[in-house]
């Protein structure tokens, strides 16, 4: 007897014409993450195309950056919560929508599997990559559909993952969040980029911060020193036999001398109560000092430890007197005392204040100098109260323009070209500058996925990317949606492989940079033979007491025999419903350079690797959809409406010679960037961008506002650090069929 045959899907798109299905659309329950420049445009076309039961969770609040393509937003709003008012500015339009805001980050405990559990579908609009993580692993677990997006400028994607069918945020490798050594920064830089990390990270908070305040990079340096054997840059390889290893050896012995050179005159540069001002001393005086002992003083002792300089010129010390006159410094006095009468206080600008108003021109050595001594000068004098506790704030122009002063005179010693105060701001916040007409093509590609899903024409699914460069003479390419992969180590089973160093490691580190920042556990429960280490709600004060005890311990002198070479970490995550086992493999010879972050997380767990070349005729090739004849024929209009009243949005062909050449290029760049859901756009489609963009790209080794985001908290704002999180891989030949086209379907008025 045979099985009953499974019912067939809804036709797509002809089931969107039906009442039933708008019955469907208008008593579905979503759930839509973020509230930032994807997410604004996300809830308009919700309701516009007649979903009215949303619920909205963004833990930012409005910014006057956001102002310039979050239309939901006006100036008034700056300073509100973005969830709660994109609700009532949606509701505003639309009354009979029902729209819930949470002012709240995802990753709280009220967010749990219950909670996602009421909806039925979740569409994100996140800026970074701990979140999105933690959302995806939720929707596995509470078994509901997951539609993920993000833009980077000009580029977006939107992919769809359903547990079993298709594969997960995670299933991919997502780049993390770049990090640089430490003695790049303090000694050899060489991009714009170490400048800018150096001027945020490190003078900012040394002369702005709390003074026992503990950076990334101050927990970096700490660990670099424990570990003996830190190899440099000159000894990134450790050969292959005898031969290959005496080099490495001799490499190692030239780097860990140039090193503790190095190392010994920053000691003595490095004094913090140096950075203090000093009772009575005058806020310019002061600023002069700060100068000369870090462009002076500080470059002249790197410069003579010749061990460094060996394969690059030295850099070149710089001196106040010389950029500034005694004129100009006159000046600037004059300029302070006229902002301390006007009370300028949070609105301070040393750039207004010296006229320099073109935030795209470079500035020259001068000016960078007396930037950053006005810069200093003033949050002395008119924001005194934040000396000693200041962070860094993209969207705080003072800062701004301190970071890229003090940025551009770093380069100016090491020949380093040198950034504008747009540049600057966007490298040091991490911003790859939206447009908001991405952000809203890629809400509607999100509502597009999301009604497939419910209408069940799973069949139908795609993964949409959007291109700067035209791709077989398409910026919109969608590619059928991937399978999961079984090496996943969050929807598959699979098993990671830490390389760290269990002698010199603290419990914390590994809690902290591998658990929290790269796996992106919300509560761990660590367990392993005796050793076991939870933290969450639920805790007594003495348990509370007694795993904080165990943090500073290095690894292997835990209890139970302690995490030493060979044991296996058994990594949980009850708020998730996720786990995984870590395989501990004791290293002590890491290099700065392959491991800034003091360990590497390898094995199983996906990392981006190269595509795989084409193969001949007769090979096992990625199975393309045929064009249909539409396809085929050249486009008289970039819109055109089929009988069934459905639109079809396609790229013009005027040109077909540079077309085809463009064609052929996209084609290569597209092969280059297969392999790997939710590899970042912005990265992934950086060479088919970087000749023909209408805006420069940000500096290779700069990350995104990404790119999360991401990462960290749960913010909205999902064009941001959301589009280093992208996916893009060789699409196939798309279909201008029903299935493969982007559709736009006239609404009809009940």
């Amino acid at each position: 007897m045979e099985a009953p045959k499974a019912p067939a899907e809804p036709s797509w798109p002809g089931v969107l014409r039906t009442k039933e299905f708008k019955e469907k659309i208008k008593s579905a329950k979503v759930l839509c993450v973020g509230a930032g420049g994807i997410g604004c445009e996300l809830l308009k076309t919700l309701v516009c195309t007649g979903f009215r039961n949303i619920e909205v969770i963004d833990l930012d609040t409005i910014e006057t950056s956001n102002l310039n393509r979050q239309f939901l937003f006006r100036k008034h709003h700056v300073g509100q919560s973005k969830a709660n008012t994109a609700a009532a500015v949606v509701q505003g339009f639309c009354p009979g929508a029902s729209i819930t805001p949470y002012h709240a980050n995802v990753k709280e405990g009220r967010f749990d599997v219950d909670f996602f559990r009421r909806f039925d579908l979740v569409l994100n609009g996140l800026d970074n990559l701990e979140a999105r993580r933690h959302v995806n692993r939720l929707c596995l677990a509470a078994e509901r559909p997951l539609v993920e997006s993000g833009t980077a400028g000009y580029l977006g994607q939107v992919t769809v993952h359903i547990k079993g069918r298709t594969e997960c945020f995670e299933c991919s490798a997502k780049p993390a969040p770049k990090t640089y050594p430490i003695c790049t920064l303090r000694n050899t830089p060489d991009k714009p980029i170490h400048t800018i990390v150096w001027a945020k990270d490190l003078l900012f908070n040394r002369l702005f911060g709390a003074p026992d305040a503990v950076s990334d990079l101050d927990d970096q340096a700490a660990r670099e020193g424990g570990q003996p054997g830190k190899q440099e840059e000159g000894d990134k390889e450790g050969g292959e036999g005898k031969e290959g290893a005496a080099e490495a050896g001799e490499q190692s012995e030239e780097a860990r001398a140039a090193a503790a050179s190095a190392a010994a005159a920053a000691a003595q540069a490095e004094d913090p109560s140096f950075f203090l001002r000093r009772d009575g001393e005058p806020a310019l005086e002061y600023a002069a000092r700060v100068f000369g002992r870090v462009y002076t003083t500080d470059i002249q002792r790197l410069a003579e430890v010749k061990e460094l300089w060996e394969k690059r010129p030295p850099p070149r010390a710089l001196h106040l007197d010389q950029l500034l006159p005694p004129a100009e410094r006159a000046a600037l006095q004059a300029a302070l005392d006229k902002a301390a009468e006007a009370g300028a206080g949070a609105g301070a600008s040393a750039c207004k204040l010296l006229g320099l108003s073109n935030a795209s021109q470079k500035w020259t050595p001068g000016q960078n100098a007396a930037v950053l001594l006005l810069a200093t000068a003033l949050y002395h004098t008119v924001r005194p109260s934040e000396v000693g506790s200041a962070a860094f704030d993209k969207d705080d122009l003072l800062a701004v323009e301190f970071v890229t002063a003090a940025s551009n005179l770093r380069s100016s010693c090491y020949g380093i070209p040198e950034q504008s105060l747009f540049d600057a701001k966007g490298m040091a916040g991490n911003i790859i500058h939206a447009i908001a007409t991405t952000n809203a093509v890629v809400s509607g590609l999100i509502v597009t996925e999301a009604l497939k899903i419910l209408a069940g024409c799973l069949g139908s699914l795609r993964n949409t990317f959007l291109y700067e460069v035209p791709v077989d003479r398409r910026l919109v390419v969608p590619a059928t949606a991937w399978e999961p992969r079984p090496s996943c180590m969050v929807c598959g089973k699979t098993q990671l492989t830490l390389r760290i160093n269990t002698k010199t490691t603290p419990l914390s580190g590994l809690v902290g940079a591998v658990i929290k920042k790269r796996l992106a556990v919300n509560s761990p429960n660590l367990m392993c033979g005796g050793f076991l280490y939870e933290e969450g709600e639920g805790l007594e004060e003495d348990e509370e007491a007694a795993y904080a005890a165990l943090l500073p311990r290095p690894l292997r002198d835990l209890p139970g025999g302690g995490l030493g070479h060979g044991a296996i970490l058994t990594v949980q995550d009850q708020s998730q419903h996720w786990g995984v086992d870590v395989i501990i493999a004791h290293t002590e010879d890491l290099s700065p350079d392959d491991a800034p972050e003091g360990f590497i997380l390898e094995g199983a767990l996906p990392t981006a690797s190269a595509p795989a070349p084409p193969e001949q005729d007769g090979g096992k090739q990625q199975q393309q959809e045929a064009p249909s004849a539409a396809a085929k024929r050249k486009a008289a209009a970039a819109v055109a409406e089929d009988a069934a009243g459905v639109l079809h949005i396609t790229d013009s062909d005027d040109d077909d010679d540079e077309q085809e050449g463009k064609e052929e290029e996209g084609q290569q760049q597209q092969q280059q960037q297969q392999q790997g859901a939710g590899t970042s756009v912005a990265a992934g489609a950086a060479a088919a961008t970087a000749n023909d963009s209408r805006k420069r790209p940000l500096d290779e080794d700069g990350d995104g506002d990404g790119a999360a985001a991401g990462g960290g908290g749960g913010g909205g704002g999902g064009e941001e650090r959301g589009a280093k999180r992208a996916k893009a891989e060789t699409a196939p030949a798309p279909a201008e069929d029903k299935d493969g086209c982007i559709v736009i379907d006239d609404d009809e008025d009940d």
